[in-house]
């Protein structure tokens, strides 16, 4: 079964994107008023959260979310969002903002049901787990799967990475008898490739190919069209890729019962359109138009960031090659020049 999400995975959910998106010493434990568990430390190995904080957690943002994209007010929600989906979710929001300041009279609420927790078990901060939902949104066999992080005990529950994947293509987890999930170290030696390491290995990959990544429409594909599009008549076309792997853009992982991992991380990428002399760039999309800054006279720089989730497969077995889940690419800022 292909893992790949076909071409239209990188346009984003309704509500998430628009057509631009084309271009834990000793530890102590004690239990406040709401219920949280508070850890004094950064040795012990506990669950990332409690399953009712997790849910509360997930109600949260839920709430936030809704209220940011009914009323195009990035404000609304950024507690709430940090990471690849903050910096996806808050582009998009300011862009609505303009073009719909009065709010977005069409926005459906988000509703995720029939939700599983998992829950790795760690020591130190941040901590994180993942859920995965059904939405009311896109197709009937998806699942919308949230990283949500935070940095020490006081901080919001917020959520850093969105991955939407049919149903049948997400993996088992490895758990203990518990029903912990595992973290993937970001240096760990026995996957195909190191998880700290797979952003710089993607934008590698972009730029000059290589077999680390199973060929797909996030790979060979993506490939395949920038270079075909790279020069057309009087636009010529630039592409730059940026790794991002530290703060609350760095990858995170749980160990798949296979012992390989799903590992979810962010890469940043720029697009430049230089035309001709005599040729113009026009700019349509009212996106792009909202996000812009300058005037393209001669040349447009579109950026983006993406968000990957991939299986990344034991170093051992017969096939060691990162296989893509989902990619969702948003645009945050274009520059006319």
């Amino acid at each position: 079964m292909s893992r790949d999400r076909s071409p239209r995975r990188l346009r984003m959910p309704r509500g998430l994107g628009r057509g631009a998106l084309a271009a834990a010493s000793v530890t102590v434990l004690s239990v406040t008023a709401s219920g949280c568990v508070v850890v004094h430390g950064e040795q012990e190995i506990l669950p990332g959260a409690t399953r009712a904080e997790a849910a509360r957690a997930l109600s949260d943002f839920t709430t936030a979310y809704n209220e940011a994209n009914g009323a195009n007010d990035p404000a609304l929600d950024a507690d709430r969002v940090t990471g690849a989906l903050g910096d996806i979710d808050g582009a998009k929001l300011r862009a609505g903002g303009k073009n719909q300041p009065g709010g977005n009279p069409e926005y459906v609420p988000l509703k995720l049901t029939d939700t599983e927790f998992t829950i790795p078990e760690k020591a130190g901060w941040p901590r994180w787990f993942v859920t995965d939902s059904k939405a009311n949104k896109g197709r009937a066999e998806d699942r919308w799967l949230l990283v949500f992080t935070r940095g020490d005990a006081n901080d919001v529950w917020q959520v850093s990475y969105l991955t939407i994947a049919a149903a049948a293509e997400i993996p088992e987890f490895e758990k203990d008898e518990d029903g912990w999930a595992q973290p993937v170290a970001a240096d760990a030696a026995d996957l195909a490739v190191a998880p700290g390491r797979l952003p710089k290995s993607y934008t590698a990959y972009l730029k000059d190919g290589g077999d680390t990544f199973a060929a797909g429409a996030h790979t060979t594909q993506w490939r395949s069209d920038r270079k075909k599009n790279a020069a057309r008549p009087g636009l010529a076309q630039q592409y730059i890729d940026e790794p991002l792997a530290s703060g609350d853009y760095a990858p995170v992982g749980l160990r798949t019962e296979d012992g390989g991992a799903l590992v979810f991380f962010t890469t940043r990428h720029y697009q430049k359109q230089t035309a001709a002399p005599g040729v113009p760039i026009n700019v349509t999309n009212a996106d792009v138009k909202a996000l812009m800054t300058g005037d393209p006279k001669q040349s447009l720089t579109l950026e983006s960031t993406s968000n990957q989730a991939v299986l990344n497969p034991p170093k051992s077995s017969q096939n060691p090659k990162i296989q893509f889940l989902s990619r969702i690419q948003g645009l945050t800022a274009a520059k006319g020049e």
